[in-house]
Formats: structure tokens, C-alpha cells, sequence
């Protein structure tokens, strides 16, 4: 085979597999970002967003869950009151909170994190606690789902964005591990 046939023949080849790599399907993939907010007047302080698409089924998520007071009343200083998790909080209060860090999901772990979901919202009421059963215990049973070492202090427990530092350098080397994301603290 004559040098110039050879090479056209390599880059034929080449160009074949280049064409074929690009019709695969992207790699799905559903992340999930670890946010607090802290104090003011909307609730909850403490949050996860997840985003992207499953690989199971190329079903696209785009969902963020909190747990918090079905009423922000003086009531939930003096015990326990009805509680509920919610979603869509809307892209501006998002924004306007502090994003700790970031992993990227399997579907077995998106799976579990669905089941803290469904969990916390099949609670017997009244389920919110400001001690005892608050947003940031909310995101430690989902950090918790997906394997990180949680510790719930009670000194944090009414501090979102500490908890949430504290939660990630307690987790550094598991974050790492997963190729978390990680954002500067405020």
C-alpha cells in the first residue's frame, strides 16, 4: 500500500470514529447543590437543588426541596408545628443563596435522596421543630442518604451556613473523592 493510501486510509478511519463518538448520547448525569440562606424572612434556610438528566430514562430534573413551617408563625418557637417540604422556590431566592457545593448523582443516589424526600413528607404532623426538625436537619438526612458523615450540633442547628461549612469540611475527603464542587464561603 502506497504511503499517501495509507494516510488517507488512517484519516478515513479516524474521521469514521470521530463521527461515531459524536452520535452517541451524552453522558446523563442529575447534580445536586447544597445552598443555605441565612435568617430573613423566607423560609426554608437550608436547601438542595438538583439538575440535569437521569440515565435511566433521559427524564430531565429540575426540582429543589426544602423543609420548613407550613406557617411562619411565633408558633414554631414554642414546639412543634406543622411542617411540609417544598419545592419550587423560585430561580431569584435560589440565586440569592449560598451555594456550598455541588456532586454529580447516579441514579441509585438520586433515587435516595427522592426517598429522604418522600420520608420527610409523609411525616405525622406536626413535623417542623425549630430544635428538633428543622431545614438543616432536612439537608443532613440528604447528605446522610448519599453517605457523608453528618453531625446535627445543636449550637448549628438554627445556623444554616455554618452548618452547611461545617458539613463540608467534615466531608472534605468523601467530597473530593466524588469530584464534589466546591464554592468559596460568604
Amino acid at each position: 500500500m502506497a504511503p499517501g493510501s495509507r494516510l488517507r486510509r488512517l484519516l478515513t478511519i479516524a474521521a469514521a470514529m470521530l463521527i461515531a463518538a459524536a452520535s452517541l448520547p451524552a453522558a446523563a448525569a442529575v447534580r445536586i447543590t447544597f445552598y443555605s440562606k441565612e435568617l430573613g424572612t423566607t423560609f426554608p434556610h437550608a436547601f438542595v437543588t438538583m439538575d440535569g438528566t437521569l440515565d435511566r430514562s433521559g427524564e430531565r430534573i429540575n426540582v429543589d426541596y426544602g423543609f420548613t413551617a407550613k406557617s411562619v408563625t411565633p408558633a414554631i418557637l414554642f414546639g412543634a408545628v406543622k411542617g411540609e417540604v417544598v419545592s419550587d422556590n423560585g430561580a431569584s431566592y435560589i440565586r440569592a443563596s449560598d451555594k456550598h457545593f455541588t456532586l454529580t448523582l447516579s441514579d441509585a443516589d438520586y433515587d435516595r435522596v427522592i426517598g429522604v424526600v418522600a420520608r420527610w413528607r409523609s411525616l405525622a404532623q406536626p413535623s417542623y421543630d425549630l430544635d428538633k426538625r428543622n431545614c438543616i436537619h432536612f439537608v443532613a438526612d440528604i447528605a446522610a442518604g448519599l453517605g457523608m458523615k453528618v453531625e446535627t450540633p445543636k449550637k448549628l442547628m438554627k445556623k444554616p451556613r455554618s452548618y452547611l461549612n461545617m458539613l463540608t469540611d467534615t466531608n472534605r475527603p468523601w467530597l473530593v473523592e466524588h469530584r464534589a464542587v466546591f464554592y468559596p464561603p460568604k
